[in-house]
């Protein structure tokens, strides 16, 4: 069940929660979230008075393994291309992404979560064609950036060491 709604924050991952995954009752719950979170705060819009980023996700985690505590986890890594609206402030996205990938690469480590990389696929891509070929404007993958990041999942995610 994909349970994603466009423009949340881990904050407001968390909020629902309860309704969206834990009575769910998955085997396996796989989260993407960073990217509204450094929206609003890089804006300057109220909803991003304050980073709760790693405070609603380790939340998120914590919960998890309390109630789910066999459900197998995957953390994907929030991605960015420098392209579209990110190029004007480039440098805090670039700053707040790379903090927020580190955050998620330790939560993983933490909750004993598998970690998809995905930052890296983006940047190597753009060796083959143009930036916006796989995010179009930055943020939001193509036809080819799904692609790429589905088979990254498969790829990780089927390993016979995933954790959780």
């Amino acid at each position: 069940m994909n349970r994603g709604i466009s423009g949340d924050r881990a904050s407001d991952l968390y909020a629902r929660w309860n309704e969206d995954a834990i009575s769910v009752q998955p085997d396996l719950i796989s989260i993407l979230v960073g990217v509204n979170d450094a929206y609003h705060l890089i804006q300057g819009d109220a909803r991003g008075a304050s980073d709760r980023y790693r405070l609603a996700y380790t939340h998120l985690l914590e919960e998890t393994r309390t109630v789910l505590p066999n459900a197998k986890i995957v953390l994907c890594e929030p991605f960015i291309l420098r392209t579209g609206s990110l190029d004007e402030k480039w440098t805090a996205w670039e700053t707040k992404m790379t903090a927020y990938r580190q955050i998620v690469q330790e939560l993983a480590d933490s909750y004993s979560a598998t970690f998809v990389p995905l930052q890296h696929l983006f940047d190597e891509a753009c060796e083959r064609a143009p930036r916006e070929h796989w995010l179009w404007d930055g943020i939001h993958p193509t036809a080819a950036g799904h692609e790429m990041i589905a088979r990254q999942w498969l790829e990780v995610v089927s390993l016979p060491d995933l954790r959780g």
